[in-house]
């Protein structure tokens, strides 16, 4: 019981760091665009590959992770995030939470809650047309996200997505890859 209580306290710890930086100033930029006008929520909802991130404490050193979405008849979104600590783990863990995309943000601007009581904002700022990869931030710049419906993806298109975040505020060095296999484990430019 005392290893499932410290378990706890360290996940509550992790979110409440998580939700610190993201409170953090907003990076200098000199025209950042806004999430898209609208999004198909239910278009939108599954499972998405984590192909990059800013890196921070929550999700560092994580491979094979996920974020999978379901739309609840309340209008709500249940979140689950799945990672593992390392391609000898055989079970995925998951990290659960709930969203709720804010009113008049056409469903592109969440609110995302974890224990029910931490909060952080999160924005799709841009989805491909056929709902294959998506590009996720923060009002804050200081977190982003490079989403795609299979865990594998190319190195152009990689490239591509990540400098298509620049007009969104975000300076593209500041992301690295998650491994979603083991042989990317190390390689230059992922975590």
């Amino acid at each position: 019981m005392p290893k499932l209580l410290n378990l706890r306290a360290a996940l509550l710890l992790s979110m409440i760091a998580a939700i610190a930086a993201c409170t953090t100033l907003p990076k200098e930029t000199a025209m950042s665009r806004p999430a898209i006008a609208a999004l198909d929520l239910p278009r939108f909802m599954g499972r998405w590959w984590v192909i990059a991130n800013i890196p921070y404490f929550a999700e560092r050193g994580k491979v094979a992770s996920s974020d999978n979405y379901s739309l609840r008849q309340d209008g709500g979104i249940d979140v689950v995030y799945a990672y593992r600590k390392s391609f000898d783990e055989t079970t995925e863990r998951t990290l659960k939470a709930s969203a709720r995309p804010l009113e008049g943000s056409g469903g592109a601007h969440w609110k995302q809650r974890f224990f029910g009581v931490l909060s952080v904002q999160l924005q799709v700022l841009e989805v491909d047309s056929e709902y294959r990869w998506a590009l996720i931030g923060n009002p804050k710049r200081s977190l982003a996200w490079v989403f795609a419906r299979e865990p594998q993806m190319d190195a152009a298109t990689y490239a591509e997505l990540v400098e298509r975040l620049r007009p969104h505020g975000y300076d593209p060095a500041d992301l690295l890859r998650v491994p979603q296999s083991a042989a990317q484990v190390g390689q230059p430019g992922f975590q």
